[in-house]
Parts: C-alpha cells; sequence; structure tokens
C-alpha cells in the first residue's frame, strides 16, 4: 500500500537528504511504496494550524517527518518569539492535525535540551535542563507534540552537518582554503551527526515498524571535540591548515553550548536494529560527495 509522507522543513540539512534518498531511489529500499511530499515555508507554513490541516488532509499523509526548525542558536537569543512560533506552536500544529487525521509524526528536536554537563553518555532518561532560548523552545515543542499526539516519535540529534546547507564542515573547508591557521574549541565534546544517515534511519524506522513512538537519541557513533572535528576535515579534505585548540571561553557566543553532548545511542539501536556508522566514516563519504 502507498503510504504519503509529508516531509517539512525539506530545503534544511535533512529534509535535503531524504530528498537525496528519494532522488537515487534509496528511499525505495528502505521504506517501500512511499509518496513524498517535500515542503518548506513557502509551500506549508507550519506555524499556520489551518495550512497544516488542509494539507494533510487533502495529500492523506500517512507520516510526517518534522524537519523544520528555527535553529539560529545565536539569533534565538534576540529573536524568542519567532523561536516560539517555530519550535513549538509549529510542532503543535503538526501534532494536532496528525492526530485528527490518523497520521504518524516524527519529530526531531536537539541535543540543547541538556544542560550539558553529564560525565557520561546522555540517555533519554536523562533529565533537561535547556541554558538558552533554542533549547527551551525545542524542549516546549516535544512537550506541544507529546500533549496532542503521544504516540509521536522524538529524536533528539546533535553536531548535525550534511553536504547541504551550511554547517560546520562546509564553514572549515572554506576557512580551511582562506586563512593559514584556524582556532576551534576543543573543550565542547559531542559526537557529529551526518544528516544522511539520520535520513536513512528514519525511513528505515517507518520501514520496518508499524507504529514507532517514544524518545530516541540519534548521532554517529564515536567520540569528538570540535577541535577533533576540524582536524579530521582538514586531513580527509587534505587541506593544509595549521589547528589552535581553544577553551570554550576564549571564544564567547551570544547563547551557551552544551560543553558534553555525547548522545547514547543503545535504545534506538535496539528497539529498530540499526547499525550507526563512526563519525569520521560517515565524514569521508560525505566529503567525498563534496569532491574532496
Amino acid at each position: 500500500m502507498i503510504k504519503n509522507i509529508l516531509i517539512t522543513g525539506a530545503e534544511g540539512q535533512l529534509g535535503s537528504e531524504i530528498q537525496a534518498l528519494v532522488m537515487n531511489q534509496k528511499a525505495l529500499r528502505l521504506l517501500a511504496g512511499g509518496q513524498y511530499h517535500f515542503t518548506d515555508q513557502s509551500t506549508l507554513d507550519i506555524t499556520d494550524a489551518e495550512a497544516v490541516y488542509t494539507y494533510m488532509q487533502q495529500y492523506k499523509i500517512d507520516y510526517c517527518i518534522n524537519c523544520a526548525a528555527y535553529t539560529a542558536v545565536d539569533k534565538a537569543e534576540e529573536q524568542e518569539e519567532l523561536a516560539q512560533l517555530v519550535n513549538v506552536e509549529g510542532p503543535r500544529n503538526l501534532a494536532k492535525a496528525a492526530a485528527a487525521l490518523g497520521a504518524k509524526l516524527v519529530h526531531i528536536s536537539t541535543d540543547y535540551v541538556y544542560a550539558g554537563i553529564a560525565s557520561g553518555p546522555i540517555r533519554e532518561t536523562a533529565a533537561t535542563d535547556p541554558q538558552g532560548v533554542y533549547g527551551r523552545t525545542k524542549l516546549a515543542g516535544e512537550q506541544a507534540v507529546l500533549a496532542e499526539l503521544p504516540d509521536a516519535l522524538i529524536i533528539r540529534t546533535a553536531w548535525v552537518y550534511s553536504s547541504f546547507g551550511h554547517n560546520f564542515v562546509k564553514t572549515m573547508l572554506r576557512l580551511g582554503q582562506e586563512r593559514p591557521s584556524l582556532s576551534v574549541v576543543a573543550d565542547q565534546i559531542g559526537s557529529p551527526t551526518f544528516a544522511g544517515d539520520l535520513a536513512e534511519a528514519i525511513l528505515r524506522i517507518l520501514g520496518q515498524e508499524e507504529s514507532p513512538s517514544g524518545l530516541y537519541h540519534y548521532s554517529n557513533e564515536g567520540v569528538a571535540s570540535w577541535y577533533d572535528f576540524a582536524h579530521a576535515i582538514f586531513e580527509l579534505a587534505q587541506i593544509d591548515c595549521a589547528l589552535q585548540p581553544i577553551d570554550t571561553k576564549d571564544y564567547p557566543t551570544p547563547a551557551k553550548r552544551p560543553a558534553f553532548s555525547l548522545l547514547h545511542k543503545g535504545k534506538i539501536k535496539n528497539d529498530f536494529a540499526l547499525a550507526i556508522p563512526h563519525w569520521r566514516e560517515s565524514l569521508a563519504r560525505m566529503l567525498k560527495t563534496l569532491r574532496y
């Protein structure tokens, strides 16, 4: 049976990677019989509850993968109302429409819901304590989704990059070729997440489970600092740029970053039989798509 799948925020990193899977027909292997509907703000404003319901009803949506979000972490400190609208009211509207129409919702969240002070990999049961507007609105978005649709699937991820859009990898590639040296924060710890891997994981989950639900973590395997990540980018791309490790205090930003964002992935791996690649392996694959 053909399933109608709505992807919001389709021009972002994750949405673009899902589009790439559909274009190269990998999506067929992961989720057979899917009819994909890709939207961005210009084609579906998720903050408009009536528009969301009308769209999902018109196209008989079975699954909605919400990739839309306000992700400008620093700007959010000054644009809290806009972040609230996109990160809370938008997901609420999608969940409400999904509940009314019998659709399944996959909602993407973030490591910023945690304080970033853990001493080991963070499990889904860990206490939340967001430190800025972005994290607070993303956590409120999760809560809004679950209030409307308790059986939604929520995936928290971290350090996302892609061959599409703006991200840390592309910034390092550009700056590494423009400057002889760079200073990169070395005391923030986590694991990079290739959006292409997350896209495959989501479609694989939807393809094997009739109604997956619950809260899960997903990032690539392995541990790194931003300095480690930058070092690997330059090494794999063969860019000759000297790197200097610095502390977070030496690179102040309007929004506080979590010092420790390493997510525990045991639950998602066990429940859905997922094999998650190491971050260096995924980085190498992504750089090849950019011809490095």
